[in-house]
């Protein structure tokens, strides 16, 4: 098993750093329901990427991905597509990067977190982390990843899916402990997160994309060789 948590890590990391989701939960974590929302939120978050994670192990022990040839050198080009994929959405977020004093532009949905009620704030992280296109490729990779590694057990692919969506999580996770063990006195440190993330989005995303890219296509080549 431990083939595969180092396998997947990579990809872990990927979908921790993710700044718009972190940014709305910051949101929420200064408004008069923080505490209800912000739990809620993290739980979403798990949620979405136990449906992915799970649905796409599922997928991928059905086609018999770490015993069938076929099934992966399937599983391979999927991942040398979503590498391609990765590389696209790297030049897209670098030529759409904000210019130099130039305020980053956020989802308008961004504006209305202070009514947001816990179920909303479960919903909409449940997709944030689940149908967001980057974690979703991300998860559905460490899927099929896990699935592929010869010899593991049923019992042994949901524990290497459950430490992914831990480490996925962290980042999630940080804000809500960070605000459950200081109260009112989180916001000045979780304003400067927010400030910080909203500066930089763009930029991390454009570089987590491109290395991404590059691993995904070398593990995509690496599996069709």
């Amino acid at each position: 098993m431990g083939q595969a948590v180092g396998d997947i890590l990579p990809l872990a990391i990927g979908v921790a750093i993710s700044p718009v989701p972190i940014i709305a939960l910051i949101l929420m974590l200064i408004t008069p329901k923080a505490r209800s929302n912000g739990i809620a939120f993290a739980l979403g978050w798990m949620l979405g990427l136990c449906v992915v994670g799970f649905g796409g192990l599922a997928l991928a022990a059905s086609a018999g991905v770490s015993t069938s040839a076929s099934a992966s050198d399937g599983a391979s080009v999927g991942k040398l597509l979503f590498g391609i994929l990765f590389l696209m959405l790297a030049v897209k977020q670098f030529r759409g990067r904000p210019k130099p004093g130039q305020d980053p532009v956020m989802p308008r949905w961004m504006a209305t977190i202070d009514a947001f009620t816990p179920g909303k704030a479960l919903v909409l992280a449940a997709l944030l982390s689940g149908v967001n296109p980057k974690n979703l490729l991300l998860t559905l990779a460490a899927a099929s990843t896990v699935a592929q590694v010869p010899g593991l057990t049923g019992a042994q692919e949901v524990t290497a899916m459950l430490v992914f969506i831990v480490l996925a999580s962290l980042t999630v996770l940080t804000p809500v402990l960070v605000y459950l063990v200081m109260g009112a006195r989180a916001a000045t440190v979780l304003n400067g997160w927010k400030t910080w993330l909203q500066a930089n989005n763009a930029s991390i995303m454009s570089v987590l994309f491109l290395v991404f890219g590059a691993v995904l296509l070398g593990k995509g080549v690496a599996g069709v060789g």
